[in-house]
């Protein structure tokens, strides 16, 4: 009996001490704070290629508008996003640009569904290119996939909607009017 309560003290004791109270808390606490960390990485990176996908498209679209840029082509048109954009990798094969008229008579807008690159399949879906004539209404539409950051931000964040190839999209879109 007294082996018994002799090991029951040590047991008491070693649950009393203080040691370990530092390491506990940076085990429980150090996956939290990486967490928030690296998803907020996540996040401005992504907020910044946003911003310039944007940026070039407005500066392009006013240059179109002005008549300092004339792209003849829809590889041109991309070629001047991807060289004012720089932040996208790969720019020339994983964006996607789409000019469309928007006839005045019915004013139908384009759908919703930008079309952009996938990258899982051999074939991807035309996109149309249509440059227009003087005192058309514009939309011009621009699709580039990217690969996130870090590897396991689909698990850390549910905020992007993900492609099979685990690619999210940056898009953005813009109007004119082709001048006279």
């Amino acid at each position: 009996m007294n082996i018994r309560a002799g090991k029951l003290k040590k047991i008491w004791r070693a649950l009393k001490r203080e040691e370990g109270n530092a390491t506990i808390e940076f085990v429980i606490l150090f996956p939290a704070v990486m967490t928030l960390f690296l998803s907020s990485f996540e996040v401005s990176v992504l907020l910044l290629r946003s911003v310039l996908l944007e940026k070039s498209l407005d500066t392009t679209v006013r240059e179109m508008r002005l008549g300092v840029v004339d792209p003849q082509t829809q590889a041109e048109l991309k070629r001047i996003l991807c060289a004012r954009a720089p932040i996208l990798p790969e720019c020339s094969e994983t964006m996607k640009v789409e000019l469309v008229v928007v006839p005045t008579s019915s004013w139908n807008l384009p759908d919703g569904r930008i079309k952009c690159v996938d990258t899982a399949a051999s074939i991807n879906p035309a996109v149309t290119a249509n440059f227009g004539t003087a005192n058309d209404l514009m939309v011009v539409r621009a699709c580039a996939k990217v690969d996130p950051f870090f590897a396991t931000t689909p698990w850390v964040m549910d905020l992007l909607p993900l492609d099979t190839t685990g690619q999210y999209a940056v898009v953005a879109s813009s109007t004119f009017v082709n001048e006279p």
